[in-house]
């Protein structure tokens, strides 16, 4: 019997980068908080790995060891066929990969497969925040998961539908040392009074993505102009987008508005938690 998987897009509501270690793994500091869409997994028992790939952005993506959730299989001792549906864009800073890896792992834990402890930080940084899919703090290279509670965030989600590679991203950045976020995180009591909070800290790998894809400053300047935005960032290294309301129905008008008038961008209305 197959069992079904569901890889929430990731959102870096803030991403303080607070330093580098000497084998090279950037030390950091983020807000995650996960949306109502995703990519969707199938897994069927059998007697070799095997990897499909289909839906809206399946171009490209690899069907064998390249990919995240062969490794993953591989890892945790899947034997089976693995379909995916690819509905978020891939290099996009939302964790497509890392969130399809961590819900094959899901999927052979609720099999009763035994997943190593180490798996998911060793497939990437993404990874154990994607296992746990609900709104954590993440920090040092992304082992240190600590879940968080936050109000519901409408959001409006926007990729102008190219990828940003975060090497390059990185390689951009100006100060590996920046300060992390306060020690003790505020009790938010709607998506407002977060918005608010959100916007005194910051997604450090912003500007030198925009150096790699002046694009994404179009992105944020047009969610910056929306009517009742709460506040417009990237995600991630890019080159996805977001921007907060505190009502789904603003939030879906908006997002009707965007791609009504930037037709070639990927735009999804979602719900953050």
């Amino acid at each position: 019997m197959a069992v079904e998987g569901f890889a929430p897009a990731k959102v870096n509501l803030t991403l303080h980068v607070t330093g580098q270690r000497q084998d090279g793994y950037h030390l950091l500091d983020s807000l995650v908080a996960f949306a109502d869409i995703g990519d969707h997994l199938s897994l069927t028992p059998g007697p070799e790995l095997t990897l499909e790939v289909s839906g809206a952005f399946c171009e490209g993506v690899p069907t064998d060891a390249r990919n995240l959730v062969w490794k993953a299989a591989v890892g945790a001792g899947w034997s089976g066929g693995i379909h995916l549906q690819k509905s978020l864009p891939h290099g996009a800073g939302i964790g497509g990969g890392s969130s399809d890896a961590a819900a094959v792992l899901r999927a052979v834990a609720a099999r009763g497969g035994h997943i190593p402890g180490d798996l998911a930080l060793s497939l990437g940084a993404d990874v154990p925040v994607c296992m746990v899919a609900k709104a954590a703090r993440m920090q040092g290279i992304g082992e240190q998961i600590t879940p968080v509670t936050l109000p519901e965030l409408p959001a409006i989600l926007v990729n102008p539908r190219l990828s940003v590679p975060t090497p390059q991203v990185f390689r951009a950045l100006s100060s590996r040392t920046n300060p992390a976020m306060p020690t003790h995180l505020p009790n938010f009591a709607s998506a407002g009074a977060l918005a608010l909070w959100l916007a005194q800290q910051r997604n450090d790998l912003e500007a030198p993505a925009l150096a790699c894809q002046p694009v994404i400053g179009q992105v944020l300047s047009a969610l910056s102009s929306l009517p009742g935005v709460r506040l417009a960032r990237m995600s991630g290294s890019g080159a996805t987008c977001f921007a907060l309301f505190e009502r789904a129905d603003l939030a879906a008008e908006n997002a009707r508005a965007i791609a009504a008038t930037h037709p070639g961008w990927w735009v999804q209305p979602t719900v953050l938690r």
